[in-house]
């Protein structure tokens, strides 16, 4: 099998495994950190893989992915402030065992879960992922366009808690794009007579102010609240320690949350947050003690770890078939693909299919690291951050997002559109609208418009091609099934919270 191959290329290279055994460290630290996230780190360190070969490149970013994923837990745990939107739902349960002294054993069962429910959605990627590829071959302009719009919709709609907000940052994404030289004609559009505008706006200054300054201007804005640290030096070891029958019970939540996650990592736009809060929902209806769940429960804190990193293998199969981003971390993964001339899309796997599958046994390999690392020392992680001042630490990381953003194409006008997009992407967190679909948005509008042109080319009876075409139409109505159901479920959540008032 390819992945065979994939694994002895990896394996045979210690540069490479290198690369990976950073990235995992990488990844768990700026997850612990609170307030930061995987994407963040991401896309700071974007512009240093414009130096790699593309497999160290992508590699490196794709494992901070995951092990990013997994640091979350570290902060949720030990702060009482998730170091990702997945890592809340471990909060409910970790934080009390935290405060019962057991933040080590919490951490041990976040771990170990992690690990299982990331093998098992990078699995279900690998032994699908070429199935996929093969059916997107058979798609042509008007289909691929369907399949865009259907994912506009899906995002803009699913993430956030509002659809109105959600599909709004959507269009903006989707209008930003538009800025520049119109691909075809070569007319100017929206520069207003600006050089620098005329080549639009580039994605990595653009994903650093939006997910690093928009990030650190939120934390600024939060300094003067204080955060309690627990699992310091006072903790009892005895209760670091983990047990077979103590874990065993948290097997059968492991295993369901575990293709939850996966199932809703190939749903372009759901995401780590959603699938996590639909595990733990879902573990806690079927558990024996429900009621202890919220209190201090260890299948509490396997259940969403389990589903929050199954996420990450199946959301790159939108990406790697289809040209879609699954997530904000798939987004950035884009500009590394097109940085070093790889087109990502079906025919990825008739060109690159050794490099993907060298991929994904990367990632494979970064999962048993970052599994090694956390399970021996994420309470050596958490205490570290502890004692880093947040006052020394975003003066360094907004040091840092300026000569990334300059670097990035060697433009000063670059800077000034991080600078812009950090203010941006703080005032979207503060009114409730979503940087997460803007950014998506920003990177499929290309792709969109491309497919949206050549299949009107193709078309005889204008737009209505799409609805002609079976496979197109199907994927319309998708996407409007996709918005039905998430505006009933908000009024049916609005009506409950009505009814709780009264």
């Amino acid at each position: 099998m390819d992945i065979f191959v994939g694994l002895g290329t990896v394996l045979s290279d210690p540069v490479l495994l290198g690369w990976v055994f950073l990235a995992a460290i990488v990844g768990m630290v700026v997850g612990a950190i609170p307030g930061l996230t995987a994407s963040a780190a991401i896309a700071m360190l974007l512009p240093l893989t414009f130096y790699m070969e593309p497999l160290p490149a992508l590699a490196f970013l794709y494992v901070i992915g995951k092990s990013g994923r997994y640091g979350g837990s570290i902060a949720a745990i030990l702060f009482n402030t998730p170091g990702t939107a997945a890592s809340a739902a471990t909060q409910l349960d970790g934080y009390p065992l935290a405060r019962s002294g057991k933040a080590g054993k919490a951490m041990k069962v976040a771990t170990i879960s992690s690990v299982i429910g990331d093998f098992t959605g990078e699995i279900l990627l690998i032994l699908g992922v070429a199935w996929i590829a093969a059916l997107a071959l058979k798609l042509g302009p008007p289909e691929l366009f369907a399949v865009y719009v259907t994912a506009f919709v899906v995002i803009g709609s699913v993430i956030g808690k509002s659809i109105t907000r959600g599909l709004a940052s959507a269009a903006l994404g989707v209008l930003v794009n538009t800025i520049g030289l119109d691909p075809i004609s070569s007319t100017e559009r929206f520069t207003f007579g600006s050089f620098d505008l005329s080549n639009g706006i580039g994605l990595v200054p653009l994903m650093i102010g939006i997910f690093v300054l928009g990030e650190v201007f939120a934390q600024i804005e939060e300094r003067g609240k204080p955060t309690e640290i627990l699992g310091g030096s006072e903790r009892d070891p005895a209760n670091d320690q983990l047990s077979w029958s103590e874990y065993r019970p948290c097997l059968p939540h492991v295993a369901r949350s575990s293709f939850i996650g996966a199932f809703i990592g190939m749903l372009p736009g759901l995401g780590s947050a959603i699938a996590a809060f639909v595990a733990y929902g879902e573990g806690k209806r079927r558990a024996k003690n429900p009621e202890t769940w919220g209190t201090g429960a260890l299948e509490g804190v396997a259940a969403p770890e389990a589903a929050n990193n199954a996420v990450s293998g199946p959301s790159m199969a939108p990406l790697l078939t289809l040209g879609i981003p699954g997530s904000t971390i798939g987004a950035i993964l884009i500009g590394v693909f097109l940085i070093h001339g790889i087109q990502i899309g079906p025919t990825l796997f008739l060109t690159s299919r050794e490099l993907i599958y060298s991929l994904f046994a990367c990632g494979l390999i970064g999962i048993v690291m970052y599994g090694l690392i956390g399970y021996y020392g994420a309470s050596f992680v958490g205490r570290f951050i502890a004692r880093i001042p947040m006052q020394v630490l975003y003066p360094i990381i907004f040091l840092t997002s300026f000569v990334a953003a300059y670097t990035s194409r060697g433009n000063l006008f670059d800077v000034y559109v991080m600078v812009a997009a950090g203010f941006f992407g703080w005032v979207m967190r503060k009114l409730d609208f979503n940087p997460a679909a803007f950014v998506i948005s920003f990177v499929l509008a290309g792709g969109a418009e491309e497919a949206f042109r050549q299949s009107l080319l193709l078309s005889d009876n204008g737009m209505l091609i799409f609805v002609t075409r079976p496979i197109a139409l199907a994927f319309l109505l998708i996407g409007v099934a996709a918005l039905l159901l998430r505006t009933r479920s908000l009024r049916r959540r609005a009506g409950k919270h009505a009814l709780g008032d009264a």
